[in-house]
């Protein structure tokens, strides 16, 4: 015996879908958060600020790890710590690197932006 295969429907509308929504690019779509209200900000998980210096050529820098969100955001953040700084700096996979001990200030500076901030080493 050959089982019957269940026959396809034409949808007429899309609510008889039940809210759900198929896309191939999730970057689009909107967290269901913002559609209560709520506010999501990456300031829910620390940033660690920290000195180091190696493989550096025994300069100093200071390092903030932890940030979770976007490259674009992240790239902001990188720009807004170098101008209140007054030094340079690069970012790239989470992580924002700025010339120099700058701790104190880029630990302002996040702190004044809405961040949790906790300093990390000695």
């Amino acid at each position: 015996m050959a089982k019957d295969k269940p026959q396809k429907r034409a949808i007429q509308d899309l609510s008889s879908l039940g809210g759900l929504v198929y896309s191939t690019h999730a970057h689009e779509l909107e967290p269901a958060a913002q559609d209560e209200g709520l506010v999501t900000h990456p300031s829910h998980v620390p940033l660690y600020v920290s000195r180091d210096k190696k493989g550096r050529a025994g300069k100093q820098a200071t390092v903030v790890d932890g940030f979770e969100g976007s490259e674009d955001l992240l790239g902001e953040l990188c720009k807004t710590l170098k101008q209140k700084c007054g030094v340079g700096g690069t970012f790239k996979d989470g992580t924002i690197i700025i010339q120099g001990d700058k701790r104190t200030q880029v630990m302002e500076t996040l702190k004044e932006l809405g961040y949790k901030v906790k300093q990390k080493g000695g």
